[in-house]
């Protein structure tokens, strides 16, 4: 077993491994930026070590740093969360060569479905549908034009190390194409150290829908079902939710039996998300995998009973599977709205210090948050600040519950973006669920 574990991350995620942790009787050290010291997780682990001032690269993502607290505090074991470096092969490989636990997949895993081309490759040997695209990076405007027309207008140009919607551009004419193949290399560059990309055919209003996957090292593999995670802005998830409301149970049944074929086809172990758009044919297409815990996991928490952090690090541990597939079932409805620290009507970042905090209650209702009265609210890493989550017997009832949760909330002394949600939440088309990925573009939310 697992004696104690680096929380190599901050903010909520932090704070919801050292729960999951001291429930397993598991020893937790923080680490954290000089700027973090505050932080409650910091407060609340057995040890915490400073691995570096604010900025990340010279502190969260700070490989050297982070393996050093390790070291000094006889861990055997590092979970990364999200974000920074969990999807870093290098730093899982560095980390198993040092003899210690990384809490993830492999590096080999990793890379594989880390880079997009070489995980559609892979997902099509296993059976798993994918859009028309190419199966090789591209190089060139003439080489994307001539695809592109193959293909058919309108088409997607991504990178293959991409993620969160940079290095992604939609192109609906041969005219538009070669600034936006110029645009997603450079911003590919920027954002992943690679300009690679590659062409796909774009499916048009699509839903987001994504399955929880957890895998062992015994050769076990099962999913816990769905989220539709549709709710987006540029790229970026806002709400999500459990279980998808129009899926038919002969499709959710398919789709849940593709992402274990996925995971099985490169040997996959720890938890893990296979990402599909869904068409308003109910039919779906591979998109990406994300091998990691997502910021999303408490709403299939919430429907299934199951803590997905506390599985991912008995995986880790090296443990079979304590579920059958059999097992797994989906009770009710879950919600999450990502509460942000932004001006909920420009999206804006809003740093500060809070003085003046209320978290709402009752029964079904749940918040996944690192702040507190009195916190300062940094401008060096990402805003989002808490989850709030919800679980009632039907969509209808929990979009209620989100409503009256909302307006519970209390965050003052900076802007936050709970003003955004419940606009959402009383609006028509979401309530029927009438939802897509270009959803807010086009009632002109955003």
């Amino acid at each position: 077993m697992i004696h104690k574990v680096v929380i190599a991350n901050r903010g909520e995620i932090a704070l919801r491994i050292l729960r999951a942790c001291k429930e397993l009787g598991i020893k937790t050290v923080a680490v954290h930026s000089d700027v973090d010291s505050e932080a409650l997780h910091v407060k609340l682990a057995d040890q915490s070590v400073c691995i570096g001032p604010a900025p990340s690269s010279h502190s969260y993502l700070n490989m050297k740093a982070i393996l050093s607290a390790a070291e000094v505090t006889d861990a055997d074991a590092i979970h990364p969360g999200y974000g920074f470096l969990s999807e870093n092969a290098e730093f899982a490989e560095i980390c198993t060569n040092c003899g210690l636990t990384f809490i993830g997949p492999t590096a080999e895993n990793m890379r594989l479905m880390g880079d997009k081309i070489s995980a559609r490759q892979t997902v099509t040997k296993a059976g798993v549908p994918i859009l028309p695209g190419t199966k090789e990076a591209v190089t060139s405007v003439d080489e994307a034009i001539c695809i592109a027309g193959e293909i058919g207008y309108p088409v997607i140009i991504k990178a293959t190390a991409g993620g969160g919607g940079r290095g992604m551009k939609i192109v609906h004419s041969p005219a538009s194409l070669p600034n936006a193949f110029a645009a997603a290399r450079s911003e590919a560059q920027a954002g992943f150290g690679n300009p690679e990309v590659y062409i796909e055919k774009y499916c048009e209003r699509p839903r987001h829908v994504e399955i929880q996957i957890m895998a062992d090292k015994h050769g076990n593999v099962i999913h816990l079902g769905e989220r539709d995670c549709s709710i987006q802005r540029r790229h970026q998830k806002l709400i999500e939710e459990a279980p998808c409301c129009v899926l038919t149970e002969d499709v959710r049944r398919k789709m849940g039996e593709c992402a274990v074929a996925a995971a099985r086809t490169v040997g996959y172990s720890s938890v893990g998300t296979i990402e599909f758009l869904l068409d308003a044919d109910s039919n779906f297409y591979f998109m990406e995998m994300n091998t990691r815990v997502q910021v999303e996991h408490p709403v299939t928490e919430m429907v299934t009973g199951i803590d997905i952090i506390k599985e991912q690090i008995l995986i880790a541990a090296g443990q079979p599977l304590r579920f059958k597939q059999e097992d797994i079932q989906i009770r009710g409805h879950a919600i999450e709205c990502r509460i942000n620290a932004e001006d909920p009507e420009k999206f804006t970042p809003s740093p500060g210090l809070i003085n003046g905090y209320h978290t709402p209650g009752g029964l079904g209702v749940r918040v996944d948050s690192a702040v507190y009265d009195q916190y300062k609210v940094l401008p060096h890493y990402d805003s989002m600040i808490a989850k709030l989550i919800v679980h009632a017997e039907t969509r209808e009832e929990a979009i209620r519950r989100m409503d009256r949760a909302l307006e519970e909330y209390i965050i003052e002394g900076i802007k936050t973006t709970i003003p955004f949600h419940q606009k959402i939440m009383n609006n028509k088309e979401f309530i029927e669920g009438q939802i897509d990925t270009g959803f807010l573009e086009r009632i002109k939310l955003v």
